[in-house]
């Protein structure tokens, strides 16, 4: 990416740990009284997604944080999105208004009824421009449908249905349909001390209706036809890369648990994400993947410093370009990184205020594991881990990325002459 449109930063005032929806307007999201100006990003909507909430049964507390979001496909003007946290999905529909209609019958302009007798004429009412309005309204609630944390959700192609996934369970829902679920993976042992995986992420196929992944902390992937029977406990393909022995360490299980699985655009290939590396499945090879590509490598010798402050459990996202020729993943530092399938390269960039200013030129960052650093390189001890990237965005046609470091949203662009 060679052109930046810095950090967005809303104006509006925020309260400690309140959850809000912002949208960057790209081409498709403009506002229809402003032109796009391409390079130029603002807030386009920011509302409460969630409030907290306090299961007394289980004396739990529910927070309000968004564990995930995922756009509808638009069928009009307005804009339809899921939006979960740990027990409770919504979907929002976000429209705009530039009209209100004045002259009612039973009502004064202020709102209140109108006494009837004084009513002596028809009146129709008409349409009056007014200031553009972005309105968020709660569609439908799906609640009570889950024990344990939603950590994904996924739209069906069909665009009838979604599914919801937590650490033992995955739902399948219709999107008119609120009080009741449908049960179509449980994984929970009868004796929970038997328990030896959860589940970390799924996903529906981007075609086929029928087909869903979803992978463990195991570092395993499952492919499930929906076809063959009601509850896929049973999988239709199987995905695992044997360990080497000689990688084997007290971490290895850990860092092998997957954090995020993608298919690509085309169907044809799966892709995950585990604490170290990159991997490209496909479909029709399950005993490895066809690609792995090294995130922070040099991060090995600092597992155990990474597990004594919890890093090593952090979840990055990776996501696909727009031809699945390039894919993108976070790291610490503010650090992300490109790998291209078709040339093998790959370039480690950053997100900051410091060298994200609009239109400027982001470098290759280089990260020096020993020896003598050279003057453009960090080494891997002055790395800040508390600065991570854990969500990435690729837009669907345009090589445009959006890139979310701790409380800041970063927008980049290809070159803009």
């Amino acid at each position: 990416c060679a052109g930046a449109a810095g950090p967005q930063e809303s104006q509006q005032k925020t309260f400690p740990h309140s959850v809000c929806l912002n949208f960057a307007p790209f081409p498709s999201l403009q506002s229809k009284n402003q032109p796009h100006r391409r390079g130029e990003y603002n807030v386009y909507s920011t509302f409460q997604s969630h409030e907290p909430e306090f299961d007394y049964l289980k004396s739990l507390e529910i927070e309000e944080k968004i564990n995930k979001i995922r756009w509808l496909p638009q069928q009009n003007a307005a804009y339809f999105l899921l939006s979960t946290n740990d027990k409770t999905v919504k979907l929002w529909k976000v429209s705009e208004r530039d009209k209100r209609p004045e002259g009612y019958n039973l009502k004064d302009e202020d709102g209140r009824l109108r006494d009837p007798s004084m009513i002596t004429m028809l009146r129709v009412p008409v349409l009056r421009p007014m200031d553009l309005m972005v309105e968020a309204t709660p569609r439908r609630v799906f609640a009570n449908a889950h024990t344990y944390h939603i950590n994904s959700i996924s739209v069906n192609s069909d665009y009838e249905t979604y599914m919801s996934a937590d650490d033992l369970r995955i739902n399948l829902w219709n999107f008119e349909i609120t009080n009741q679920s449908f049960n179509i993976v449980d994984i929970k042992p009868a004796n929970m001390e038997e328990l030896t995986e959860v589940i970390t992420a799924a996903e529906f196929h981007p075609h086929h209706c029928n087909t869903f992944v979803y992978s463990s902390s195991k570092g395993t992937i499952r492919l499930c036809d929906m076809r063959t029977s009601a509850l896929c406990d049973r999988h239709a393909k199987f995905f695992e890369e044997p360990e080497d022995p000689s990688n084997r360490s007290f971490f290895s299980e850990i860092i092998s648990s997957i954090s995020d699985v993608k298919f690509s655009h085309s169907g044809r290939y799966i892709m995950t994400r585990d604490y170290l590396t990159v991997k490209v499945w496909d479909l029709n090879m399950e005993n490895r993947p066809i690609e792995t590509y090294q995130v922070h490598d040099y991060l090995r010798s600092k597992l155990c410093s990474l597990y004594e402050n919890d890093c090593i459990f952090d979840k990055f996202e990776c996501v696909w370009n727009g031809s699945d020729s390039v894919i993108m993943t976070g790291s610490y530092n503010n650090f992300f990184r490109m790998f291209d399938r078709n040339t093998k390269r790959d370039v480690t960039l950053e997100a900051s205020r410091e060298n994200s200013k609009p239109r400027a030129i982001l470098k290759p960052r280089k990260v020096c594991v020993g020896g003598k650093r050279r003057k453009d390189e960090i080494s891997v001890d002055s790395l800040d881990f508390s600065k991570k990237i854990l969500h990435t965005a690729w837009h669907p046609s345009e090589n445009i990325i959006a890139v979310a470091a701790t409380n800041n949203l970063y927008i980049f662009q290809d070159k803009v002459n």
